[in-house]
């Protein structure tokens, strides 16, 4: 019989997981609540050539190492986007960062991560593993998006979005027409920000426009 595709991920996954603070045994891949996980489920892996094991531990090969990492990956990008873009909170973003992993391109993973600035951590503190993305930042490419403080004068761009837990200060940006979808330009950076909204000049806290995200036109 063919392996299940999400079970099989969800295996990967938690041995991505948990061995980021210790060590993973058969005995522990048995009590996955996420997925039906039997013995014979396991030993297939074993024969299918994900993982491997060494004194009683279990480890990821060549062959599961790439796959468990791009669902890690997908499923910590996804709950920044939920709780930095959609503002959903905390608590409720796991189940659906799980359902969502297994369906994104690995184009779409490349673009989340690139439209969040290439986040080092998921909301919860866990490590976001790098992308090709995040590596070609690395070396000087500038990311697409970036928080509006960031802007050098003279720049232009289009708001893509606006993240912020201070609803007062969303309502301030909003009153001021600073909204997704408005193209904004930074006339000055000193000593205070001049930032172009449609043809109005409006000068702003740097602190404030931490919180604008912008995508940058060259």
């Amino acid at each position: 019989m063919a392996q299940n595709h999400e079970t099989v991920d969800e295996i990967l996954e938690f041995i991505w997981t948990e061995k980021e603070s210790g060590s993973v045994r058969k005995e522990d891949l048995l009590k996955i609540k996420t997925a039906e996980v039997t013995p014979d489920t396991i030993e297939k892996l074993f024969q299918e050539n994900y993982i491997y094991e060494v004194g009683g531990e279990i480890n990821l090969t060549e062959k599961g190492e790439p796959l468990a990492r791009r669902l890690v990956r997908a499923h910590r990008l996804t709950e920044r986007l939920f709780m930095d873009v959609l503002e959903m909170e905390k608590n409720s973003i796991e189940l659906d960062a799980c359902s969502l992993e297994h369906c994104l391109s690995q184009d779409a993973i490349e673009a989340i991560c690139t439209l969040l600035g290439h986040p080092k951590e998921c909301p919860h503190g866990r490590q976001i593993p790098q992308g090709e993305c995040c590596k070609r930042t690395e070396k000087k490419i500038e990311p697409v998006v970036l928080p509006l403080n960031k802007f050098k004068a003279g720049q232009t761009g289009r708001i893509a979005y606006v993240s912020t837990k201070h609803h007062s200060r969303l309502d301030r940006l909003t009153n001021l027409g600073i909204m997704p979808g408005e193209k904004v330009r930074v006339h000055q950076t000193m000593p205070a920000f001049v930032v172009q909204i449609r043809e109005t000049d409006i000068a702003i806290d740097a602190d404030v426009l931490k919180d604008v995200y912008v995508r940058i036109e060259k």
